[in-house]
């Protein structure tokens, strides 16, 4: 019912900047949560950064202070601006959407976008 579609995903020098955004599309019912989260191989899936609806953020520790979550409810994106990036910020990073229907609750996920940051 939703769709979610990422871009600004690459290769970056370490402590350099990059920014990923999310269209998401597909239903008339407004979401609620919308967040990034990221998998580095051999590792489970991890939050790095979730907004509300009304602009309410969490931040993974690690990302506190580099990375920066902002939302636009009018056009249904959310975009992850990363700073000072890390040779373990690399990973495939995924945008997530939750939806508090009529009835049930949803989740969907992007297709993911890889970020690599080198030395």
């Amino acid at each position: 019912q939703v769709q979610l579609v990422e871009s600004g995903g690459g290769l970056v020098q370490a402590g350099g900047p990059l920014r990923l955004s999310c269209a998401a599309s597909g239903s008339n019912t407004a979401i609620s949560d919308m967040a990034w989260y990221r998998q580095a191989p051999g590792k489970q899936r991890e939050l790095a950064a979730l907004i509300t609806h009304n602009g309410h953020i969490n931040y993974r520790d690690s990302v506190r202070g580099r990375f920066t979550i902002s939302r636009n409810n009018a056009k249904n994106t959310v975009s992850l601006q990363m700073n000072s990036l890390k040779p373990e910020d690399t990973a495939v990073y995924y945008c997530y959407a939750h939806v508090l229907g009529s009835a049930n609750e949803y989740t969907y996920w992007g297709q993911g976008t890889q970020v690599t940051v080198s030395s």
